[in-house]
């Protein structure tokens, strides 16, 4: 995709960075960075089943949180 047109993966998140010199030269060849280091080279997508748990509890965590007006946090110190 990113051949055809460089805007089609400005949606995506690059899960992680495998310890295979090849994908650490892809991911930068595009101008975009992993969510993960972790050093793995399984090629099972490992690195994908953890950040999109990570990714997951994060989208949670900013939906469930209160506004600084529902929170009662005033703007005075």
């Amino acid at each position: 995709l990113y051949v055809v047109d460089k805007r089609s993966i400005e949606h995506c998140l690059f899960a992680h960075v495998s310890a295979e010199p090849a994908h650490a030269r892809a991911l930068a060849a595009m101008g975009v960075r992993p969510l993960l280091d972790l050093g793995m080279r399984l090629g099972e997508g490992t690195g994908a089943a953890l950040a999109a748990g990570i990714v997951k509890a994060a989208a949670r965590l900013h939906s469930g949180m209160a506004t600084f007006a529902e929170a009662g946090v005033s703007d005075k110190e």
